[in-house]
């Protein structure tokens, strides 16, 4: 159609109309972050009880803290070309509809095998909203409102951490109310209904996002790029004036001319990654989404109860830290929103990364003073194992006495009612950790070590475990106890700092890079590669989460906490060289002049 013929078409409703509209399209688009929040924070609340009544080795949990991760790396591979092959709509609609799928997998499972793979499912989800939902976000949003409009979708994300720790308080209060009153099979019996109730409460917001996912309009831009122009114009209407929508068209139309005669051929072509011009952005946001995720934020959102823990709160008091950390986010992400588009992202990326590695710094001295004091009564443990070359340890405040006891002045500082313990092991070339357990908890669940929870069942599970190991040999090899580690729990002001510091953390995480990452993952790409560009650093970004979260508990089991919030330090760090150095400021600037700067070009 002639561009005259678009340019007075009429308005499809009044100011009123498309302002309604605009608010419609960020609620969807905030259920999607909403949907990404749930899928981040849901297992902190779950995971305590979960621990306690599955049977699964500290491995295997930590497989399924990560299978979410992991879900996300694989759809995020594919979400780039998913969402210019078939759409930014049906591809939001899809990712909620496997969200929804994921729910009643998880709760009904019985076993391993079906927790990973609706893990897997939610993890999938996640990837899929995490590009398609910014991605149609600067797509549809001017640049004036890019900065608060992609800022709601991080805001209900934080706002969805909240819900899920809510839900996991309701719960911990239930499961107090039981064990004064229930015997130990009661108790573990609502433990496992807990947990499966945990996650069905999650479902309601996933319909809800696939329901508002099939009332908005396609992104114009995607319209466009497909050859529909008049579609394109009329997803434009539905928020914005004639005017404004047919500035917006020529616009369009006119990178989509120079794009083309830079051809000699005056053939149009799919541009590159690979690109002289496009290389820097590229790997700009590949770094900063990297450095990111390697600050340790899901590990540190996954396991907050279970590192609360372990400073020394009650199961009650942690999951009342963890809520108190949600709300944290929730509330300094709603001022990063205000602060976006007037400070600008460079400022508070800038100001956010250096509170975050104080507060790693801090938090990692804490359980250093601690953990130092811990002794290795692997010789102990090692006259326990059975036989059949496997343990099972049920750490009470009488077993932590006789254990410390063979250490004499060396655990005179560790008390046998209020301690910890540990153990590393191995089976041949396999090696294994289970998760700490706490003497003055009645309600733990013994630690069982078989040589399953070590060795792989199959060559291609040695392979990814490890692929210089001997799998015959370790089916036949003795149960070594490498390291059993007694610590002492420190008291309930200890783990206060510890939350103090954890707060701190995510205050810092919230008013900088929780704000800003998806701002600049959007905006540092440009226009003609930005989905597969937004897919591709994503998968990165998601690999190393998922790396990190996979390695969390065997980590802090051999190593300790405090190695684990040091090495989460050294890697911001490099975040923070990145971004002071190399990133440039992209406030009120239009997608086309921030592609421009990367050429090295002005705009008139």
């Amino acid at each position: 159609m002639p561009e005259t013929t678009i340019r007075t078409g009429t308005s499809s409703g009044d100011a009123s109309t498309r302002r309604r509209y605009s608010l419609f399209l960020l609620l969807v688009a905030g259920l999607g972050g909403l949907l990404y929040g749930i899928d981040v924070g849901i297992i902190a609340g779950a995971y305590p009880y979960l621990e306690a009544t599955s049977h699964l080795t500290a491995a295997q949990l930590s497989y399924i803290v990560a299978a979410v991760l992991l879900g996300t790396v694989f759809s995020t591979l594919f979400a780039g070309l998913l969402a210019d092959w078939m759409g930014r709509k049906p591809l939001m609609i899809l990712s909620g509809f496997t969200f929804v799928l994921s729910i009643p997998v998880i709760a009904l499972s019985q076993g391993y095998g079906p927790l990973f793979f609706g893990r897997l499912l939610q993890g999938m989800s996640g990837g899929l909203i995490g590009v398609v939902v910014p991605l149609y976000l600067a797509e549809c949003l001017s640049a004036s409102s890019r900065g608060k409009g992609t800022a709601i979708f991080q805001w209900l994300l934080t706002f969805g951490i909240v819900a899920a720790a809510l839900v996991g308080m309701y719960y911990s209060y239930r499961v107090q109310a039981v064990s004064l009153t229930s015997n130990a099979d009661a108790i573990f019996l609502f433990k496992d209904h807990a947990w499966r109730s945990i996650f069905w409460v999650s479902l309601p917001p996933g319909v809800l996002f696939v329901l508002g996912s099939l009332m908005v309009s396609e992104s114009p831009r995607w319209l466009f790029r497909r050859g529909k122009s008049e579609k394109a114009y009329a997803a434009l209407l539905r928020s914005r004036s004639p005017e404004q929508a047919g500035l917006e068209l020529r616009e369009m139309e006119e990178t989509a001319r120079l794009a083309e005669q830079k051809l000699p051929t005056g053939k149009r072509v799919r541009e590159s990654l690979l690109q002289r011009k496009y290389v820097i952005p590229f790997v700009l946001a590949l770094v900063i989404l990297a450095c990111n995720t390697a600050t340790g934020i899901n590990s540190i959102i996954g396991y907050n109860v279970g590192i609360l823990l372990q400073s020394g709160l009650s199961d009650l008091q942690a999951h009342w830290g963890y809520v108190l950390f949600t709300v944290v986010n929730f509330t300094m992400t709603m001022v990063g929103m205000m602060l976006v588009d007037r400070k600008g992202r460079r400022f508070l990326f800038i100001l956010g990364i250096s509170g975050i590695i104080v507060s790693l710094l801090g938090v990692g001295t804490l359980f250093l003073r601690t953990e130092k004091l811990s002794v290795d009564a692997a010789s102990e443990v090692q006259s326990m194992v059975t036989p059949d070359q496997e343990l099972t340890l049920h750490f009470d405040s009488d077993l932590a006495s006789r254990l410390l006891a063979a250490h004499g002045s060396a655990a005179g500082q560790i008390e046998g009612n209020r301690a910890s313990l540990a153990i590393i092991y191995s089976y041949g070339d396999y090696t294994a950790a289970t998760s700490f357990v706490r003497s003055d908890d009645p309600a733990a669940a013994p630690i069982q070590i078989t040589r399953a929870s070590a060795v792989p069942a199959n060559k291609v599970e040695s392979f990814f475990k490890n692929p210089l190991a001997d799998l015959d040999a370790a089916r036949l090899a003795p149960l070594k106890i490498r390291k059993a580690v007694i610590g002492q729990v420190p008291d309930s002001q200890h783990g206060w700092l510890v939350a103090f510091g954890l707060y701190g953390f995510m205050a810092f995480y919230a008013l900088g890079p929780g704000v800003c990452v998806w701002l600049a993952l959007s905006e540092l790409m440009p226009t003609r590669i930005r989905s597969n560009g937004m897919s591709i650093t994503l998968l990165i970004n998601q690999l190393v989460s998922t790396v990190l979260a996979g390695i969390f508990l065997p980590f802090v089991s051999k190593y300790g906490y405090s190695s684990m919030f040091f090495l989460f330090a050294c890697f911001t760090v490099l975040y923070f060289i990145t971004v002071a150095f190399f990133l440039p400021e992209t406030k009120g600037k239009t997608l086309e002049e921030i592609e421009a700067h990367f050429e090295g070009k002005a705009i008139a």
